[in-house]
């Protein structure tokens, strides 16, 4: 079984060695329409569980095999908080893992059970999935197991946040039709505003996913970044940009797009030509522009 993976290298997140808490097949209360494994039916639980021991151990060889990891981050096939001794396998891994970060990626379905919050506030880090803050497209795009609700998910979320002291990270994954309207930004942004976390990923279909559903463009996702509130850490997470052609900005036009949303400095190289990347460096040297780091990502903003 192919517990460990990796390593794989992350801007966002540097060398990171994959631990997968469901190998041998898809175990999850989600069956998302962009997913790029096989549909499968959702569960509530996991029904093939691998012990500690046997996790562990390889989470040990792995770290042995590559001493310069960054990040351990626990995923599963599947989700990971379905694992039901969760909070057992971080404090033994927390053991072992010496200066090495701690990640866990989830879809959130949990995050309401106190029991799963227990074992997430023991990681360093926590990204949660939020593609949808409506029961509707929850049902329609993350095809959630029976019983799971969308105003549950969000209110774990606000009590996991009120009791967490590691980097809390956000994902939205973007799918043509599905999320990307009006109402289900505007939703997004309203509760996303009240949850503050420390960084939020906005992004779309990489992979080839399970059903026939598309990603959006770089264009569209720049374009639903402006209608989230520019105080939100919000990072446009896409490998599409090579399509966009630079444009010739103005000084006005720079600060313009800086106040409505920071950009990184790939949406600098983007989508400024280089004359006009040259005139952001030079306002930013008189000050007009900061950049500001948010858990690992550097964001230039207006002043």
């Amino acid at each position: 079984m192919g517990i460990i993976f990796g390593p794989i290298s992350s801007r966002r997140f540097g060398k990171s060695l994959g631990v997968d808490l469901s190998p041998s097949k898809k175990q999850c209360n989600f069956d998302c329409l962009y997913c790029e494994l096989d549909p499968a039916k959702t569960m509530a639980q996991q029904d093939e569980v691998l012990s500690v021991v046997q996790i562990v151990e390889a989470v040990k060889e792995g770290l042995k095999e590559y001493g310069d990891i960054d990040v351990l981050t626990i995923t599963a096939n599947g989700e990971p908080t379905l694992y039901p001794h969760l909070e057992e396998l971080i404090e033994e891994i927390n053991k072992i893992k010496g200066q090495t970060k701690t990640l866990i990626l989830s879809n959130a379905a949990t995050i309401d059970n106190p029991k799963v919050q227990e074992a997430l506030i023991k990681f360093d880090e926590v990204k949660l999935s939020l593609d949808c803050a409506t029961q509707k497209c929850l049902k329609k795009l993350d095809r959630s197991h029976e019983g799971i609700d969308v105003e549950a998910i969000k209110k774990g979320m606000l009590d996991f946040k009120s009791r967490y002291h590691g980097a809390l990270i956000i994902e939205i994954l973007v799918v043509a039709t599905l999320n990307d309207k009006p109402e289900e930004i505007t939703a997004l942004n309203n509760y996303l505003l009240q949850l503050r976390p420390d960084r939020i990923d906005l992004g779309t279909i990489d992979r080839p996913p399970a059903f026939d559903v598309k990603p959006v463009s770089y264009e569209t996702l720049l374009a639903l970044s402006h209608q989230f509130d520019p105080s939100l850490p919000l990072y446009i997470a896409s490998r599409k940009k090579a399509e966009i052609t630079p444009s010739d900005y103005s000084n006005e036009e720079i600060l313009d797009t800086l106040a409505k949303r920071p950009l990184t400095k790939e949406d600098i190289g983007a989508l400024l030509d280089e004359e006009s990347q040259k005139r952001l460096e030079v306002l930013k040297n008189d000050g007009k522009i900061i950049l500001v780091d948010s858990n690992g990502v550097i964001f230039y903003k207006k002043t």
